[in-house]
Order: structure tokens, then sequence, then C-alpha cells
């Protein structure tokens, strides 16, 4: 009995030195004063978690109004960190306008950023897919209503994403270009169904004749993205309202996976760049 004892004590002490020995789980990135709050959606029928960044003296400036940059993949274990760090800093050294950030957590992220499609290959990607039109309904009828009652928006707003979520931004800029001023789509996966956003996207713009918006596609060193993406700028070129401000941007130096990190900094303080007289941003929250 005292061996089997002697035994087990001698494992137990074994297990509790190597779960000792394990490595601290790496920290969470780093990311600027922000909050968070949960939002119920009828129109998803489930909770979302929404992260907001408000800009340097949001809080003492309560008169002050400011652009809105909704992002997919906006949790804080996704792309809001980095985008958040990219403004902040841009802001306080003044190469950027002042701007209250949006980011959207995800729960099914491949259901919500694809809309439907007749490629069976498509609906491999995931369990649940073409959901974008249920998730463009909540920005509208429940996210965007919530930003304008709690914060202080102008009114202008811009969306931000890359990949799938960039496929969305697209989708949504030819389906419904009213919701955003601003679409920002980075290496967007123009592949889904097809290709048929491209396929109809002559069309869509010959219908939009008036639209006033604007538009920025880029493309990564990848085989599936870059000749849709291209194609897509040469209808522009051959077609685009003559108030949309647009551009298509190759960027066969980078990567898929590293696009978004890359191009981030430089690409928002282009589109938002901060307006005459604004100066450098004071130092604290």
């Amino acid at each position: 009995m005292k061996t089997t004892m002697g035994w087990l004590c001698l494992a137990g002490m074994l297990v509790a030195g190597v779960a000792m020995a394990r490595p601290e789980e790496p920290p969470a990135e780093p990311v600027p004063a922000h909050h968070v709050f949960t939002l119920k959606s009828s129109k998803l029928k489930e909770t979302r978690r929404i992260s907001v960044y408000t800009p340097p003296g949001y809080g003492e400036t309560k008169g002050e109004r400011y652009p809105v940059l909704y992002m997919p993949d906006g949790g804080l274990k996704e792309d809001f960190p980095h985008v958040a760090t990219t403004v902040d800093t841009a802001i306080r050294a003044g190469e950027m306008r002042p701007l209250i950030v949006i980011g959207i957590e995800n729960t099914e992220r491949r259901r919500d950023m694809t809309g439907p499609t007749t490629v069976e290959e498509d609906r491999k990607i995931a369990p649940r897919v073409g959901g974008s039109a249920a998730f463009r309904a909540f920005i509208r009828h429940e996210l965007m209503p919530y930003v304008r009652r709690h914060y202080r928006g102008t009114g202008e707003t811009a969306i931000v994403g890359e990949s799938l979520a960039g496929l969305f931004i697209v989708e949504t800029f030819f389906l419904e270009p009213e919701l955003f001023d601003t679409y920002l789509a980075l290496s967007p996966s123009l592949w889904w169904n097809g290709g048929e956003l491209v396929a109809k996207a002559g069309e869509r713009l010959a219908a939009r004749k008036s639209l006033s918006r604007a538009l920025y596609l880029s493309s990564a060193d990848e085989d599936n993205i870059v000749p849709e993406v291209a194609r897509l700028g040469e209808l522009l070129r051959a077609g685009a309202p003559a108030g949309l401000k647009w551009e298509v941007e190759p960027r066969p130096d980078l990567r898929h996976d590293n696009i978004y990190r890359a191009s981030a900094p430089a690409l928002l303080r282009k589109w938002f760049p901060p307006m005459k007289g604004e100066g450098k941003a004071k130092a604290g929250p």
C-alpha cells in the first residue's frame, strides 16, 4: 500500500511539474483604449459582440462628431487591435482624420461574409454559407442605429476588410451602395460563386450613373484573386460612374496572409487624410 501511495505521489509531482513548466499563453495583442458591448440581433438570431475605439479627446470634446469606420473580423482576437492601433497612431501623429472604429466580432464568419452560390465547392468551406444578406440587415437595421444613438458620428461611414470580408464589402457596394460612403476591400475573394459579382459588375455600374461613393480594391500575390480584381478594374475604367472615386491597386509584393497588416497603415492615412487646419492630437486618452 505504501509503495502504491508513493508511486501515486511521485506521479502527481511529475504532472504538476509538467504543468508548471508549460509556457504561459502569449499576451493578447495590444489595443488602444476601447470598450465592448453586446447587441442582441433579431436579424441573425444571436447576440453579437462589438468593440469600439473612439479617437483621442472624444470624452472631452462633447460636441464634436466623427466619421465611423466599420470593420468585419473586428473581434479583439481578430483584426480590431491592429486596425485600432493604426488609426490611433495616425490620429495622434496628425496624419489622419479622427474617427470612430466599430469592430464586429465573428460568430460564423463564412456564413456572414458570403452570398448565395451555385458552386458546390464553395459550399464545402463551412457548414453554413450564403448569409451575407442577413449580416448586412443586421448592420443596417440594428448595429448602425445603435451606433447613431450612442456615439457622436457625422453620418459619414466607411467599411474595411480583407479576403471574405472584402468579398462582403464588394457585394455590399454593388447591392446596397448607399449603406457606406467609402468601401475598402483588400484581396476580396471575388472567386466566390464563379466570379458572379465581377460578371454582373458592368450592368450594375451602368444602372447607377449618379453613384457618388469611394471604392478601393487591392490584390496580393494569389492566383484565384488577382484575375478577378483586374477584371473588375477594367470594368471600372470602362464604365465607372462619374461621381465614383475608385482605385485598384495590385500588390504582388504581398501575400494573402499579410496584406491587411502591411497595407492598412498607408491605406487608412490615404483615404482619411487630416482636414485642413488639423494638428496633432493630444497624447492623453
